[in-house]
């Protein structure tokens, strides 16, 4: 839950704006779904992350958010008035395409323990521990729009949760001079002790300070984005078994992840420091890279850097 996931047609390096939001590449029929999906994990993660409020009003709001999803899922039943914007447009996604309520409710789960882990400084002990957290922070988007689709087998569905939990790390990685001066921390209490290090160490990272991050520091850094880039390579070759415009869609998703990891890369894996973000000029080389992905074997795992 950092900060939030861009523009509608494009990739983002940002959470729910890593996924793709009803953009021109979405068949018709199915953007106000998606947007619908989207409209919900964007309203959550606001109320979970963003404004002045305490944890516990945080959580009390998050509990009613999800009585409202109850409602919408529920033939008869009407949500609150507090978000009808989000309520009205999912209620009739739910009905007209069998939306999996407990997917959408484990976005809210995410949420609500992540308020816990920051509220009490427990962090994630090990990798395990934080992909359960991607499992149902992100994962839950992913297997929503392969139900759009009409792709439930088990292997799509395993890859899909690569790519989902893959665009989740690298939020958390991209985002590291955002998150730690919030006292947000998301590197894995085992990758850290590796390194000698623990969460209070990293308490005086402030983006742009005089003195750099410590050589153990950036070592971090620099596995940390590997393994995102392996389970980003381990889920890619789903792009071959997505229809037309969606399988673009999800090019155009994964090198956006990708490109990410190479600018922490090209920073010496120092985003404590900045933020790497994507912009226009990075336009050409995304669209080279997906076009390379339409050319080569689904069981290929390297990409043109």
């Amino acid at each position: 839950m950092s900060s939030s996931p861009h523009p509608v047609a494009a990739p983002a390096p940002t959470h729910y704006e890593n996924f793709p939001v009803a953009s021109w590449l979405c068949p018709p029929r199915l953007r106000p779904p998606i947007a619908a999906i989207y409209g919900f994990a964007r309203t959550a993660d606001d109320i979970a992350d963003e404004g002045e409020a305490g944890a516990a009003e945080r959580l009390d709001d998050l509990r009613a958010f999800r009585a409202d999803l109850a409602a919408a899922a529920a033939r008869g039943a009407a949500p609150s008035a507090r978000w009808p914007e989000v309520f009205g447009p999912l209620a009739h996604a739910m009905r007209s395409f069998a939306l999996p309520e407990p997917l959408l409710a484990d976005l809210l789960s995410a949420f609500m323990q992540d308020i816990e882990k920051t509220r009490d400084g427990q962090g994630y002990a090990d990798r395990a521990e934080l992909l359960d957290y991607c499992r149902r922070s992100a994962n839950p988007i992913g297997r929503l729009l392969l139900h759009l689709y009409g792709v439930d087998d088990a292997r799509a569905l395993a890859q899909s949760d690569a790519i989902c939990s893959a665009l989740q790390l690298i939020n958390f990685w991209q985002d590291l001079s955002v998150d730690l001066p919030r006292g947000r921390f998301y590197l894995p209490h085992a990758d850290s002790a590796v390194h000698g290090l623990a969460a209070k160490d990293f308490e005086g990272f402030r983006p742009l300070a005089p003195a750099a991050p410590p050589p153990a520091a950036i070592a971090l850094i620099a596995g940390e984005v590997a393994w995102a880039r392996a389970l980003m390579n381990e889920g890619a070759s789903l792009v071959h078994r997505l229809p037309g415009r969606a399988g673009w869609e999800l090019r155009f998703v994964v090198q956006g992840g990708l490109r990410i990891l190479d600018k922490i890369e090209a920073l010496g894996c120092d985003s404590f420091s900045q933020r790497p973000t994507i912009g226009k000029a990075d336009a050409t080389l995304l669209a080279w890279r997906a076009f390379w992905m339409r050319r080569q074997s689904p069981a290929m795992k390297s990409f043109p850097r």
